[in-house]
């Protein structure tokens, strides 16, 4: 067991320190691994003269630019823990977080200052866009640790909440290496590697997909403020990427660019996707145009790598998430805790060096998430095929039961999103006296397609057994999702 680790952007610095370690999409703006090396360190001395601490939080709000990966570093340097805060979240949600992390100082982009100054905490306030510069500056230099106990608390992520209130989940330097070794090993990472991170870095996927990987491999990141499928196609175009990954809404939104289709796709190596289930009429998609989206599942407690297909199967086992990575293990048990045989479906559940210790101050919730003998229950649903392949059936709480039997609502999802008309679905449960249970699915449809509930109740029955159709079928002009693209199927209630 690893007990600590070497100072990774030193380390880089000290390798590869001309390469380029981080650059703006926007401006072209560019940090070497040693000017991000000297940056980190006087984030760090910024931090600690303004009187920040081993173990004192250190909040951020704003969107993805190179200052959040500075901080990032200058937090492990002090021993601090980092919180990146969802900036799409109103003051009073803000406020819950804040008031659980308690955070000594907190950053932001000048387009958040009107938030901040709403907060309900009076909490030091530094604006990255005006006061970090000239404070990074006359920082005067301050000791600094060049190494990390593994164990110990890096950063903190606040679960997206499609089921109810976040919880903040703990992340270890030994969790962030851990992903590392899984997602590198299944994406063949490379020190010459340029990925591009515009998913949000208040979540998982914005750090640990690929960037933080990327860093420590001494790879270049691209950092976009947010989605912009114009800037991609750009980066696409101009054959700068070589890994690449997004949730099922951005890969949809891609497919519509009138420029995607023809741009040299295959100078992509690894196209990842995850963060919600992933329709197979949008693998399908894909494939149509020689491109192998690699399905993938993971937790934010899981840090995030726990499953990804190899991209020689993508095309095989269209549905599946692949199997358990390196540092990955993972079980389907009963209700008893017996794992069950392939083929039958039981609650997957996850253990290893990827994975989370707990949820931030909250004793009662980490109880709740493992099992006696250590294992993180994950509320997914799942069976394990013959050859060692995984596929999520749905989610524990989703399940329901029609009639006596089991309706997954995700394969009743994927069928309806093959239908030309359907852009995206949820389908839910609803009391029925007759029946116990029936599916409730709520439908975006096409902007030139009209409701027709004849339609899609005729496309599922030459599909799916009698009991898996929906009964009702509601249309939605979008819906509510969380900064990974999950559709919060608690607000369609």
């Amino acid at each position: 067991m690893i007990g600590d680790l070497p100072d990774l952007v030193a380390k880089r610095a000290e390798l590869n320190p001309n390469a380029v370690a981080l650059e703006e999409a926007a401006t072209g703006r560019t940090r070497s691994y040693a000017e991000f090396d000297a940056r980190a360190e006087a984030a760090a001395a910024l931090l600690a003269a303004r009187g920040v601490e081993i173990g004192d939080r250190v909040a951020i709000l704003c969107r993805n630019r190179i200052e959040f990966f500075e901080l990032l570093f200058g937090c492990a340097r002090l021993g601090a823990v980092f919180v990146p805060l969802n900036w799409r979240m109103p003051p009073g949600e803000l406020d819950g977080l804040i008031a659980d992390c308690a955070p000594a100082l907190l950053f932001h982009g000048a387009g958040d200052a009107e938030t901040v100054a709403r907060l309900a905490a009076a909490i030091p306030a530094i604006c990255l866009d005006e006061a970090y510069e000239p404070l990074l500056a006359a920082a005067a230099p301050a000791q600094t640790r060049r190494r990390w106990p593994a164990e110990t608390t890096w950063y903190l992520i606040y679960t997206s909440g499609t089921t109810g209130r976040p919880k903040g989940v703990v992340y270890t330097y030994r969790m962030a290496l851990a992903n590392y070794v899984n997602i590198g090993s299944a994406t063949g990472l490379r020190g010459s590697d340029t990925t591009v991170t515009f998913l949000p870095n208040f979540h998982t996927a914005g750090i640990n997909l690929h960037a933080l990987p990327v860093l420590i491999a001494g790879g270049r990141v691209i950092v976009l403020e947010s989605f912009d499928a114009d800037a991609i196609v750009a980066l696409l175009a101009a054959g700068r990427l070589d890994t690449f990954f997004a949730v099922p809404t951005v890969y949809q939104a891609l497919l519509d660019h009138p420029d995607f289709a023809a741009l040299p796709l295959a100078r992509v190596r690894h196209w990842g996707c995850g963060g919600a289930p992933l329709p197979d009429i949008l693998v399908e998609r894909y494939r149509a145009l020689g491109v192998r989206v690699c399905n993938g599942m993971g937790m934010t407690e899981t840090g995030p790598t726990a499953f990804l297909v190899d991209p020689a199967d993508a095309w095989d086992r269209i549905g599946s998430v692949g199997k358990p990575q390196l540092l990955c293990s993972a079980r389907i048990v009963d209700g008893d805790g017996r794992e069950v045989a392939d083929g039958a479906v039981g609650d997957l559940q996850f253990a290893g060096p990827g994975v989370t210790p707990g949820y931030w101050r909250n004793e009662e919730a980490t109880r709740a998430a493992f099992t006696p003998d250590g294992w993180l229950r994950s509320g997914d649903l799942a069976r394990r095929d013959t050859d060692g392949f995984y596929w999520i059936t749905g989610r524990r709480k989703e399940m329901f039961i029609s009639g006596g039997e089991n309706v997954y609502p995700v394969e009743v999802e994927n069928v309806l999103a093959a239908h030309p008309a359907v852009v995206d679905v949820a389908v839910l449960s609803r009391p029925d006296p007759k029946w116990g249970e029936v599916g409730r699915a709520f439908v975006q449809l096409a902007p030139d397609r009209r409701p027709d509930c004849a339609e899609l109740d005729a496309f599922c029955r030459a599909r799916l057994a009698a009991y898996k159709v929906p009964a009702s079928f509601e249309f939605v002009a979008e819906f509510p999702r969380t900064s990974a693209g999950k559709i919060q199927k608690h607000l369609l209630i």
